[in-house]
């Protein structure tokens, strides 16, 4: 048994469990236990015999022997140590006589309360843990965008949601730290015609489901979308002026949305444009864009002020890292 699976009892009497967590148990041993409940182990010993003579667990689904090794002196001795798995520890903190079971107690009896009404239980101190630094995301977001009705804190929360893995970085937004380039330096091929393609095959499903018109992905002037790829692919000194593929990307996304190339349709084919253009490269992360979370990032984008272009850039870069 590895002595990072220990078991200790928070502050707050709620049981707290560290270490590695298998077959969805745990193991302690009976001093483990002991100083869990801070009581003697002779004390939980009788109640673990209680409990197996009471037939309340069954030893043989409880208890497992783990061989350990000691030095004593110059010697190696083998000894096997009888560990206990979270079923036993629960119910022995249901018998044990001290104030720290009692908090044991307190706590278990209302979680289970809170599983059988609400059909949930939530762990406060997860939801606790660095709310202050959330609570100022979300506000970073907010403050992003003009004074409106458009983006409310709940549209906020999704792009909080969708940045899960990176989000603590969002504090950097406010400090201009976000990237400023991308990660994946490729060259691919990409023509108006196949974006185009893609876009009216888009349009034409939309249709079908009667969620577009004959003026969604329309352009407003001849080649606008070759245009606009000319400005994602534009170099300077043969130089690529956003030289990853990540950067494309992100100000494909921008430039559609914000530019408005077509007289309808402009956010949809945007968020449509960007996913493509992902695909096409081979970085597209499907588990990390939500269809939701893209869909408030595109309202974010379009109802942004254009000085914090660089900004809401950093922000799409910050997603795809």
């Amino acid at each position: 048994m590895k002595k990072e699976i220990i078991i200790y009892q928070s502050k707050s009497g709620k049981i707290e469990f560290k270490g590695d967590v298998q077959k969805e148990t745990l193991w302690a041993s009976l001093q483990q236990i002991a100083d869990l409940f801070e009581t003697d182990k002779s004390g939980i010993s009788r109640h673990i015999k209680h409990i197996f003579q009471s037939k309340e667990l069954e030893q043989k689904a409880t208890v497992a022997k783990i061989a350990t090794v000691k030095i004593e002196g110059k010697r190696k001795i083998k000894r096997e140590i009888e560990y206990y798995n979270l079923d036993l520890i629960l119910s022995v903190g249901y018998r044990v006589n001290s104030k720290t079971a009692t908090k044991f107690r307190q706590w278990a009896t209302k979680t289970l309360r809170e599983h059988i009404v609400k059909g949930y239980t939530i762990n406060k101190k997860r939801l606790t843990k660095n709310y202050r630094e959330f609570l100022q995301t979300v506000e970073l977001m907010r403050n992003l965008l003009p004074v409106n009705e458009k983006i409310k804190a709940v549209d906020a929360l999704e792009l909080v949601k969708m940045f899960s893995s990176t989000w603590f970085s969002l504090d950097a937004y406010d400090k201009l730290a976000f990237p400023k380039a991308g990660f994946t330096k490729k060259k691919i091929c990409v023509v108006a015609e196949d974006l185009t393609k893609a876009i009216l095959e888009l349009k034409q499903d939309l249709q079908k489901k009667k969620e577009a018109t004959d003026f969604f992905a329309k352009e407003r002037e001849k080649d606008v979308i070759v245009g606009i790829l000319g400005s994602v692919f534009q170099s300077i000194f043969n130089r690529d002026v956003y030289p990853t593929l990540e950067e494309k990307a992100a100000h494909l996304l921008y430039f559609i949305v914000k530019n408005h190339p077509f007289i309808d349709g402009n956010k949809r084919s945007g968020a449509f444009a960007f996913v493509w253009f992902l695909n096409r490269a081979g970085i597209l992360k499907k588990d990390k864009i939500s269809p939701e979370a893209l869909t408030v990032l595109t309202l974010f984008i379009a109802e942004s002020d254009t000085k914090d272009k660089d900004r809401i850039i950093g922000l799409v870069l910050q997603l795809l890292k």
